[in-house]
């Protein structure tokens, strides 16, 4: 079988149950973040690839813009599990033909965003290479637990963080050339896509109140990241579709894409949630503190239901629930 055919999610599938769990290792291969065991205390840790051409283009991506988006998509995954960041391994495979002040560049975007974050950079490695290619494995704790994306249950209320659908957005204006303009709206979309931020505190509040169920970010499309939720969770979902959280911005400039890219946009690197629906109160109360709005787009239903997308009046709406896929959308 091709990888084409059996898919980025297929292969990650066979690995998983072909490597084994290991000493130590509390959850290995299968959500956002490892945790594994220390002689005193347990670590998260995640890595993630980026490569030239596959998930950046340097034409409208600087090198400063690409080093803070390197460390914030690795930090969106322990935000994920409720997870504090502590160090950053970082290697690079480098064109030669690269300026040095580029290079310095990205490192620079990579120290300020590891600054803000409480993290320091203690490693790596570099070597040549045709493309720009990115590892980046970050290392951190879960001082209360990890959260899951098996937590979840029927009955229980899904919610997600921010504004979705702007970075998908804002790639497509990149697309075609609008990193020109000056428009506020427009740069807004574009920033969201550049520079992509990590629901850090939200993550750890909602993991320290024991309030999130089961949790997972939003890096490939809200439909094929919460199938990935509901399949770890053994539930199905129903989402509304005029409860989708949508910016300014992006309501006027989607035009008649309407909410596709909200629902299979990926690059929004917000948190999508389960939570009781006793704790609908508490959430509240805790607002202010999560350091970015919440809101409530749909529930958790049984298994055999799947997932739908409805309208005001109930009615399914047909929406592809796979989003981007590394092998099946092909090169």
């Amino acid at each position: 079988m091709k990888l084409k055919e059996l898919g980025e999610f297929g292969l990650i599938e066979r690995i998983r149950k072909a490597t084994p769990r290991g000493r130590g290792v509390r959850i290995g291969i299968g959500d956002d973040a490892a945790w594994v065991e220390c002689r005193h205390h347990s670590l998260l840790i995640t890595s993630d690839l980026l490569i030239e051409g596959i998930h950046f283009d340097l034409q409208w991506s600087s090198f400063y813009e690409l080093g803070c988006k390197t460390l914030a998509v690795n930090l969106s995954d322990l935000a994920a599990m409720g997870g504090i960041p502590a160090y950053l391994v970082l290697s690079l495979g480098i064109p030669v033909d690269f300026k040095t002040e580029d290079v310095e560049q990205f490192y620079r975007g990579i120290r300020e965003l590891a600054s803000r974050s409480g993290m320091a950079l203690v490693g790596g490695d570099t070597s040549a290479s045709e493309h720009f290619l990115i590892c980046a494995t970050v290392v951190g704790h879960a001082p209360w637990g990890p959260i899951t994306r098996s937590g979840g249950k029927v009955g229980d209320d899904l919610y997600v963080t921010g504004t979705l659908g702007d970075s998908a957005l804002g790639l497509e204006i990149l697309k075609k050339g609008g990193i020109k303009t000056e428009e506020d709206e427009v740069a807004y979309l574009i920033s969201r896509h550049c520079f992509p931020t990590a629901r850090l505190k939200a993550g750890a509040l909602l993991a320290k109140e024991r309030l999130a169920k089961a949790m997972i970010d939003i890096s490939d499309g809200l439909l094929q990241d919460l199938g990935h939720l509901c399949k770890a969770s053994e539930v199905g979902a129903v989402i509304w579709h005029e409860a989708l959280p949508l910016s300014g911005p992006y309501r006027s400039w989607s035009g008649d894409r309407g909410a596709s890219c909200a629902l299979t946009g990926g690059e929004d690197y917000e948190l999508l949630f389960s939570l009781r629906v006793r704790d609908r109160g508490r959430l509240e109360k805790l607002q202010k503190r999560l350091g970015v709005p919440v809101t409530r787009i749909g529930k958790c239903v049984l298994a055999r239901e799947g997932i739908k997308v409805l309208n005001a009046q109930g009615e399914p709406l047909s929406f592809p629930v796979q989003g981007y896929d590394h092998f099946k959308s092909g090169l």
